[in-house]
């Protein structure tokens, strides 16, 4: 019995470990989040201090396009990239305050960490 016992509390726990690991990896390397607000001092974007935001750290902005497709009645969705975002203030765990290095930016667009 303890042959069986010792694997399965092993697998148990990699298993309930899963969800904290892939959410380090997720924030580590593909940080995402989107515009809330416009405000006067810049963009707030949701992404903060438990996501690893640091000021200085670059953002490229992407804005979702609905395409209706005539030769096919399923919908079409492109991320086309509408400019960039520098951090300037981590707000909190949740929110940083940003500036727009370039481009137009709207209440809803996607940002995302840039991979240099």
């Amino acid at each position: 019995m303890k042959k069986f016992f010792a694997p399965l509390l092993i697998g148990a726990a990699l298993l309930a470990a899963t969800p904290v690991i892939a959410q380090g990896v997720d924030h580590t390397w593909f940080m995402r989040g989107h515009v809330v607000a416009m405000e006067s001092a810049g963009p707030v974007v949701c992404i903060g201090r438990a996501d690893g935001a640091q000021p200085g750290q670059v953002l490229d902005v992407y804005r979702v396009e609905y395409r209706h497709k005539h030769k096919s009645n399923l919908p079409s969705y492109n991320r086309v990239k509408v400019g960039s975002i520098t951090i300037t203030e981590v707000i909190d765990d949740h929110f940083a305050r940003a500036q727009v290095t370039d481009g137009k930016l709207k209440k809803h667009d996607i940002v995302e960490l840039r991979k240099d």
